[in-house]
């Protein structure tokens, strides 16, 4: 990893491998909290944190424990671990590109529920005697032995939630494992006091037994919440540890990937994969892109190919050039937008955050006040005391903290392996009240690569004009100008200004050249055909004019009827010439369209859209898509998009299929309905099962087992978001249930 050198703050030696600095001269650096895991966690740290001078953003991810905190140039880097533990966590640096690898957490979960359940079997054993009968004696020995055999059970299985509850004490703070704790250690107490005592009832069995359901409960939880950010872990996977690096004296050096440099070169054989984002300089092969854009038939990869990270080599030995490191690698910028799907906090998250905020105490007060009520009404303090155990266990806010971000995270996971990446969960919310749709026609709902079919006048000095300035810009007609008259390029490019919606601009020995639009070359255009026209203008005045021919994409036509079946209309903003947008209009079957449109007027058809019809969702590819991209309420642009378009659009698709856009509004829909599921479930069983505890209708040991359940039940909820038909099919039939 790169280290901060003089971008932000004071790093010390200890810190500096663990920071890396952006290009606007901010600092990133990520600690490990392994003992945050729940909503009142992420609110502690992060507040925490936001107190910190300098400290420009902090976003705790649960699913990996860490905190990735972005700061300027007057922060104190080493304020932050001080920081951290103050909110009552622990915490050491981490390289945030390296995989966690081997989970921890549930190694010990899993060694604590087996401790427990063996604790918990035996204890049952001698409890069954007591129950049938056995003397005062016997029954006092029994007693002494489940003591022996739960005391030392209950402290290492408890561990995980009295840790964490004593590192929130500590800092005078609660969570939701101080409750837990409490219960587990009363119910305890209790047992060992009718021990000591001479009791006839002792609840080492319920105790035991409680922490066995408890911790369950959260491995069961922790195993599906790592199951459904699987995708996340296996784009962590397919980064490998590092490559051969080619020695200017024809050697090999291995170089870690956290060091790797652009400008590097190395040497790919078959069945590798693609460390960073590298070009191809020699050789020859197949790489198999089916992590990148979902295709099964390999790309041909010869000199000047650009790879991304991941892909695989199939076949032959390539020498590559590293284009960017690994933080900025296609691989670290997927698991980045993948993992904020987790992170982001949209409307529902914000609502379910609050009421877990409110827990603590609440559930606290009402403990307290069930406790004092029983005592009052003259049952005895120990079901008096049961009951406010059972209380404070059944009331756990798990299952509302998981009720959003656990859609979320399928919802990426499942668009991720269909070709669509989702920058940040919140579009997910803002895709699913999509009303209308807007789409760009060139390059968009056409293939973008044009064929020049007349010129007028067949001038070849014109053509070779028009060619050079076509080379400099990413405009798919100008491109294709320049493929039409590849010789007279070159290699001495011109010095272009691109005025985005208009064309590019240049001068040539005193001469203004202008390559674009009739309005911008000074022409009128007719409307007589439906070809797309370039106009080229010398000194103001129009010389020559290129038509083209550039066909709809294949899943064009069924992309918009998908849309339709969702009760989506398509509507096509194109800054093309009436006649030819009209034509790919009716190709497709969109209801409206509107030709002739500059940037700043597309962004005027959207708040028009949004007017007449609500929340606009904009699909374009082109720099002067940029603007609408960002005025529409969500927005995707296609894996051919221009860099600027692939910033500004909320969802990226990843491979040249339109069939991911109605698949997306799907999912979002679908997204939703299982957030609106949880949220209602989780207010729901608070609602029942709060009064009944109160009522003493609930043991401690059913506390544990439906509290532990409506976790589970929330995220099995989610993961039916895994089920259904992919992109295609939901093409290729009616209904909008991938």
């Amino acid at each position: 990893m790169t280290s901060l050198a003089a971008a932000a703050g004071p790093a010390p030696v200890e810190l500096d491998p663990f920071i890396a600095h952006a290009a606007d001269g901010t600092g990133e650096i990520c600690f490990a909290v392994p003992d945050a895991y729940c909503a009142a966690c992420i609110e502690a740290i992060e507040g925490e944190l936001r107190g910190t001078e300098g400290v420009l953003s902090a976003r705790v991810n649960l699913s990996q424990r860490r905190v990735l905190i972005r700061y300027g140039a007057h922060a104190d880097v080493t304020s932050f671990t001080r920081r951290i533990t103050r909110s009552g966590y622990r915490n050491f640096p981490v390289d945030a590109t390296v995989d966690p690898g081997h989970d921890a957490a549930l190694s010990e979960l899993v060694r604590a529920l087996a401790v427990s359940g063996f604790a918990a079997g035996n204890i049952m054993l001698f409890s069954v005697s007591v129950w049938a009968g056995a003397d005062e004696a016997t029954r006092a020995l029994f007693h002494w032995l489940s003591a022996l055999l739960a005391l030392p059970a209950i402290v290492y299985a408890g561990r995980p939630f009295f840790r964490s509850a004593w590192s929130a004490l500590r800092v005078g703070r609660t969570n939701m494992d101080v409750p837990i704790s409490i219960g587990v250690t009363l119910t305890t107490a209790l047992s060992l006091f009718e021990t000591i005592t001479g009791g006839e009832h002792a609840y080492f069995d319920a105790s035991t037994m409680l922490l066995f359901f408890l911790l369950a409960g959260r491995t069961l939880d922790h195993m599906m919440r790592k199951q459904a950010r699987s995708a996340v872990d296996n784009l962590a996977r397919l980064s490998p540890r590092g490559a051969y690096r080619l020695l200017d004296d024809g050697g090999q050096a291995f170089v870690r990937l956290a060091d790797i440099v652009p400008g590097m070169r190395f040497a790919l054989k078959a069945g590798e994969r693609v460390p960073v984002d590298a070009s191809v300089v020699a050789g020859s092969g197949q790489i198999d892109m089916a992590m990148v854009n979902g295709e099964s038939i390999p790309m041909a990869a010869l000199p000047g190919t650009s790879l991304p990270a991941g892909a695989i080599n199939l076949l032959g030995t390539l020498e590559i050039v590293a284009d960017r490191p690994a933080r900025d690698s296609f691989l670290a910028r997927m698991t980045a937008y993948v993992e904020a799907a987790e992170d982001t906090r949209t409307k529902y998250r914000r609502i379910a955050d609050r009421a877990a905020q409110l827990y603590a105490p609440v559930v606290h007060l009402t403990a307290a006040i069930t406790f004092l009520g029983w005592l009052a009404m003259g049952v005895g303090w120990h079901a008096a005391l049961l009951n406010a155990v059972a209380v404070l266990i059944i009331t756990c806010p798990c299952a509302l903290a998981l009720a959003v971000p656990i859609v979320h995270v399928v919802a990426a996971g499942r668009l991720f392996a269909n070709g669509v990446v989702m920058r940040e969960g919140s579009a997910l919310e803002r895709m699913g009240a999509v009303q209308v749709a807007a789409f760009d026609k060139t390059g968009t709902l056409t293939l973008g690569t044009p064929v020049l079919v007349r010129q007028d006048p067949e001038d070849p000095a014109l053509l070779a004009i028009a060619a050079r300035l076509g080379a400099q810009s990413n405009h798919p007609l100008s491109r294709a100008i320049a493929a039409a008259a590849q010789d007279a390029v070159g290699d001495n490019p011109l010095s272009v200004t691109e005025r985005p919606g208009l064309g590019v601009e240049a001068s040539v020995e005193g001469v203004v050249w202008r390559l674009g639009s009739a309005a911008f070359c000074g022409a009128e255009d007719s409307d007589a055909d439906s070809a797309s026209h370039v106009w080229l203008a010398r000194d103001a005045e129009p010389v020559a004019m290129f038509a083209f021919r550039d066909d709809a994409r294949g899943d064009a036509a069924a992309t918009v009827a998908g849309m339709a079946r969702l009760g989506v209309p398509v509507h096509i903003l194109s800054g093309d010439r009436p006649a030819a947008v009209a034509a790919v209009a009716d190709a497709v079957g969109a209801s409206s369209w509107s030709a002739g449109l500059a940037p700043e007027e597309k962004q005027a058809a959207i708040a028009r859209l949004r007017t007449e019809h609500g929340a606009v969702l904009m699909v374009g590819d082109g720099i002067n898509d940029a603007p609408a991209l960002r005025a529409a309420d969500v927005s995707i642009a296609p894996a051919s998009a221009a860099d600027i378009g692939r910033a500004a659009a909320d969802f990226v698709l990843t491979n040249d299929r339109l069939a991911g856009v109605p698949f997306v509004l799907s999912i979002a829909r679908r997204a939703d309905r299982l957030v609106r599921e949880n949220l209602g479930f989780a207010v729901a069983y608070n609602a029942v099962v709060l009064p009944l505890a109160i009522l003493g209708h609930v043991t401690p040991l059913v506390a544990a087992i439906a509290m532990s359940s409506s976790s589970v039940v929330v995220v099995v909820n989610a993961m039916r978001l895994r089920l259904g038909a992919g992109p295609s099919e939901l093409a290729a039939r009616p209904g909008d249930s991938p």
